[in-house]
Formats: C-alpha cells, structure tokens, sequence
C-alpha cells in the first residue's frame, strides 16, 4: 500500500499584483513580493486554472498531466490506451519521409491491428 507525506504549508506573501492585458485579450499576471527571500516557496513550472477575481486575489489550481504510456510501438507509429478513457494511434513520420506517408501509414497500421488481434480485441 502507497502512502502519500507530502507536507502542506501555507506560505503568505505580502507585494504587488501587476496585470497587463494585451492584445490578444490574454492576461499576463504577475506577483512581485515586497521582501523576496530565496527558499521561501518551492519553484515549480506546470498546468493548470488561475482565476483572478475582481477584488484582486488570484487562485492557481494545478492540474495532473495525462501521460499515455506506449501499449505498442512500431517504427513510426505507437498505440497507447489512455487514463483519461481514450485510447490513440500516434504516427511521427519526418518531414523527409512525406511523400511516402501513404506508405508508412499503410504499413504502420497492420502490426497495430495484429497485436490487437493478440490481445483479444478482435477476430
């Protein structure tokens, strides 16, 4: 059994909120603390729903990334069935190779359909 101690900390800040709205109608926020100190908050890059509410505070909520791990893959195609209830084909071919993409995806679709065929999915 997987146990989850992740520590949840509240950390208040007290600076500046600076919106610009720019011309394709999409906000840029940003929050300049008024004693930044390094280490008080963990930097992170992601995802997610912000919401700028019009007293002025602002929620971020992060979303999960679906990652669909490769059920098969093939030289320029893979099939992966998805978390999220959806199952995809994926074809990366290179630019090169565009004139034979009729070729490829003929060619790549047949070792999908056989290991489906393997897997009981159809006959």
């Amino acid at each position: 059994m997987k146990t989850n101690n992740k520590l949840n900390k509240t950390v208040t800040v007290n600076g500046m909120m600076a919106v610009t709205k720019s011309e394709l109608e999409m906000d840029y926020v940003q929050f300049l603390p008024d004693n930044p100190s390094i280490g008080q908050t963990d930097a992170f890059c992601g995802r997610g729903l912000g919401r700028l509410l019009s007293n002025g505070s602002f929620e971020f909520t992060r979303t999960k990334r679906l990652r669909h791990k490769p059920e098969f893959k093939g030289d320029y195609a893979s099939l992966s069935f998805g978390a999220d209830g959806n199952d995809r084909v994926t074809f990366v071919v290179p630019n090169e190779l565009r004139a034979q993409l009729p070729t490829i995806l003929r060619k790549g679709i047949c070792p999908i359909i056989k290991h489906l065929q393997k897997k009981g999915f159809s006959k």
